[in-house]
């Protein structure tokens, strides 16, 4: 049975004491060159003492040298000798460590990869006598104290680390998913679902903990094609580290810490309860959203198993079984009972019909076991790579495993998979343009100094975006919002100016008239743009032409702020201010017939036919598309006959408004890129086209100020019909 023990760092201390713990351990372990140091009973800079004894400080020969936390390392699992981590190569012929698992297992090989021996960094040079632990001299030499980045695996370099890239050299794993594809690849399948006999598993190995946490950004886990996937989980600041979590020294989890803010953490148990309003998914569908993480993660592992099992038995044929604490760990089930039995998890029994389907999975699986913390060092990543991996095994399962109420995907604002957050993963840092709204840091920085300036990518947001107070959960407390077009804006609700911080969109009628300024209405022009009001404007839209949000044409009234019944009249009277959704059931009350989510767009209050389709019982979302559908159809033949370039909008792709190459009415795949973007603008276009995004963009509009929404629409109408062909008959504005 093999396991394996990480290798943590602290920050650095005397080298005095550094030296003399080094030789405190069953193999001597060669001293650093001799630098000046501090005795800790004399203020005299003196020379490190030689190995292999400690000897008194030569300035005061009655205090010994005592080196700092000795007590805490030794009965860590670091010092643990007759640990299996240490032990076994015991019976090896010769009795020594190899190269491969040397780094982690030993100092000399730590020492070996980190080049502090005098060889070649990143690499063990030569195999190791058994009978070493981590000793002290392992993390805390020259080459420790100059390390800030780790290669891992996959081979993501991960720089600008502090202490905690001691840890990672070791707490990284052996295996990435690249690992994975390059086996399968080397196997040369002909399919994914065909056993072959030159695959196996992939291992990632023990304590992977840095993989989990940095997530997407080392791509420890098997990514699946086509996914996107959180990068590191940003815990608060001097949490978000090895070292700010776990004692380096005894490497327990700094418990008293943790109960600081999650106050109900009494004991390492009481961790896997955790349970953060930013998480309030259903993960693995079992109905409880209060369960911790760890619980969620816990599901979705036996769901996977549950997949495992069955397609090995039903499309690979042959049954399989898995037992964590026995290497190679997946076994061929040889009574077909489901259970690991006596005499089945022993390496010659190891599961041997892999395909690549299966060996992607098990993979994943494997990741999720084999670092218990993964709950806490990156939840949702692991939650992702489970959920993935059901997924795919449930193409090839005639009774697939149910995912109907699982999820994958956070709310919003904490998914850190999508592409709000990942956008910029590959610069490295998000611009000051986006970082407020785009980054967890970025709306405190804003609100603390009235400027934005570029930030790291994240997670998603964090506590911190919306909190000043992590004890109490106190929020920053906001008077207005001002908007794009210059209107400072109150709601009457701090909180709800807290969101209107972003929602509110980046672009108005002012932009849009600075833009057109002074060109000919129907005559394209180089210097035009498509203006985009960006996302969930729903701030501008609830106050109407007060925000000027829209594209307001002149000479036309538009309604102001929209006046709900109170107390439904601001952002969070309305939305669950974590899981973002809408109190459904307190619309209900008034609004009968509301019963979920979809029913919104029943609603219907004024009796006027706005859309003039005779259907005065649809709901104010009804009339709005209607709108819509007519405003496309204009925008395209006004683009056609007018402009004289054929136009197609994509609703995901960016810049949304493209060359209709084909001029079949669609923005199809290979015209939705921005090397196609459609170019030519006039201003009349522009305008329409402005006001044709700020609808699809809220899609809650019909709510938050459907009246405003329609009167926009409408005009916009009205303007493409003065040069087009437009059939507003029976249509009225509000």
């Amino acid at each position: 049975m093999k396991k394996w023990l990480p290798v943590l760092g602290v920050g650095v201390l005397v080298l005095a004491a550094l030296a003399l713990a080094g030789c405190g351990g069953a193999q001597a372990t060669p001293c650093p060159t001799p630098a000046p140091t501090v005795c800790p009973e004399c203020p005299q800079p003196t020379p490190c003492p030689q190995c292999p004894e400690p000897t008194p400080c030569p300035e005061c020969p009655e205090a010994a040298v005592k080196v700092p936390f000795e007590d805490l390392w030794a009965a860590s699992a670091h010092a643990n000798a007759e640990a299996e981590a240490f032990r076994h190569w015991d019976e090896a012929t010769p009795p020594e460590i190899p190269v491969a698992c040397a780094q982690c297992h030993s100092t000399p090989g730590y020492l070996d990869f980190l080049g502090a021996d005098g060889s070649a960094a990143g690499s063990v040079e030569k195999a190791v006598p058994v009978g070493t632990t981590v000793e002290c001299i392992a993390c805390h030499n020259e080459k420790t104290v100059a390390l800030s980045s780790v290669v891992f695996p996959s081979g993501a370099e991960v720089k600008d680390l502090g202490p905690e890239a001691r840890c990672m050299v070791c707490h990284q794993g052996r295996a990435a998913g690249a690992s994975v594809t390059a086996s399968i690849e080397k196997a040369g399948l002909k399919d994914m679902d065909t056993p072959s006999p030159d695959l196996g598993f992939t291992n990632i190995h023990y304590f992977a903990a840095a993989a989990t946490l940095y997530g997407t950004q080392v791509k420890g886990g098997y990514e699946y094609e086509g996914k996107a996937y959180d990068a590191k989980f940003d815990h608060v600041p001097g949490f978000d580290t090895c070292v700010g979590c776990h004692n380096p020294h005894t490497l327990e989890l700094r418990l008293e810490a943790c109960a600081q803010c999650h106050t109900e953490v009494k004991s390492r148990e009481d961790l896997a309860k955790i349970r953060m309003y930013g998480s309030r998914v259903d993960y693995d569908g079992d109905g409880d959203v209060k369960e911790g993480t760890a619980s969620e993660v816990q599901g979705l592992r036996e769901m996977l198993y549950q997949a495992i099992q069955a397609y090995a038995k039903d499309v690979a044929g042959k049954p399989i079984v898995y037992d964590a604490q026995a290497y190679p760990y997946f076994f061929v089930d040889t009574n077909g009972n489901g259970q690991v039995d006596e005499g089945e998890a022993k390496p010659d029994n190891k599961y041997n019909a892999w395909t690549g389907r299966l060996a992607k999975a098990a993979y994943n699986y494997q990741v999720s076991v084999k670092d218990p913390g993964a709950f806490a060092h990156g939840g949702k990543y692991i939650i992702q790579l489970l959920y993935d991996s059901i997924e795919d095994l449930n193409q090839a399962l005639a009774q697939p495993v149910d995912l109907s109420k699982a999820h994958r995907i956070d709310a919003g604002h904490f998914a850190g998979s999508e592409e709000a957050f990942r956008h910029w993963d590959e610069q490295g840092v998000v611009p000051g343009a986006c970082s407020k709204c785009h980054t967890a840091a970025g709306l405190p920085f804003f609100l603390k100094e009235g400027v934005t300036a570029s930030q790291k990518p994240s997670a998603g947001l964090d506590c911190t975006a919306c909190h000043n107070d992590l004890k109490a959960f106190t929020r920053y407390a906001v008077e207005s919002a001002t908007f794009p077009s210059g209107a400072q804006l109150d709601t009457g609700n701090p909180d709800s100016n807290l969101c209107i911080q972003c929602h509110q969109g980046r672009e108005s009628t002012v932009s849009v008239n600075a833009l057109t300024a002074g060109l000919d209405e129907d005559a394209k022009s180089e210097k035009l743009r498509f203006l985009n009001v960006h996302y969930f404007a729903a701030g501008a839209t609830l106050f109407g032409t007060d925000a000027k949000g829209a594209y307001e044409y002149e000479g036309k009234t538009y309604v102001g702020r929209f006046g709900h019944v109170e107390p439904f009249s601001t952002c969070t009277q309305c939305h669950s201010v974590h899981r973002l959704k809408v109190e459904v059931e307190a619309c209900g009350t008034c609004h009968q017939g509301v019963k979920e989510e979809a029913d919104l767009a029943k609603i219907r209050m004024s009796k006027t036919d706005y859309d003039g389709d005779g259907d005065t019982a649809e709901g104010l979302a009804g009339e709005v598309e209607t709108f819509r559908e007519a405003l496309y159809a204009a925008l395209q033949a006004y683009a056609k006959n007018v402009a004289g370039t054929a136009i197609a909008y994509n609703a995901q792709a960016y810049p949304y408004f493209f060359t209709d190459t084909n001029g079949n009415g669609q923005a199809d795949p290979e015209e939705s890129n921005p090397q196609n973007a459609y170019k030519a603008w006039t201003p009349r276009l522009l305008k329409a086209a402005y006001n044709y995004q700020f609808a699809t963009k809220d899609p809650g509009a019909f709510a938050h100020n459907g009246k405003y929404i329609i009167q926009v629409l409408y005009d916009s109408l009205e303007s493409l019909g003065k040069k087009v062909s437009v059939d507003m008959a029976g249509m009225t504005r509000p």
